[in-house]
C-alpha cells in the first residue's frame, strides 16, 4: 500500500492538471488512482485530502526548480 500512496504523491506532484483536478474533486481523482490499480487505503485518504493544498503547491514547485536546476 505504501508504494501506491507513493505513486499517487508522485503523481501530483508531476502533473498539475492531476493536482488541479485533486483540488477541484479529491474523492473523483482518487476513484481514479484506483482504476489504474492504486488502491489507497481510507486513513491515507483521509490524510491526503486533511493536508492544506498549499503543501502539494509548494512541494511541486520545489520539485520543478529542482529538476530545472539538475537540466
Amino acid at each position: 500500500m505504501q508504494r501506491n500512496l507513493d505513486i499517487f504523491i508522485e503523481e501530483l506532484m508531476a502533473d498539475e492538471e492531476f493536482r488541479d483536478s485533486f483540488f477541484r474533486n479529491p474523492f473523483s481523482t482518487l476513484r481514479q488512482a484506483a482504476d489504474w490499480g492504486l488502491p489507497i487505503s481510507e486513513s491515507e485518504i483521509r490524510a491526503l485530502i486533511a493536508a492544506n493544498p498549499a503543501v502539494w503547491e509548494r512541494v511541486a514547485d520545489e520539485v520543478e526548480s529542482r529538476l530545472q536546476l539538475a537540466a
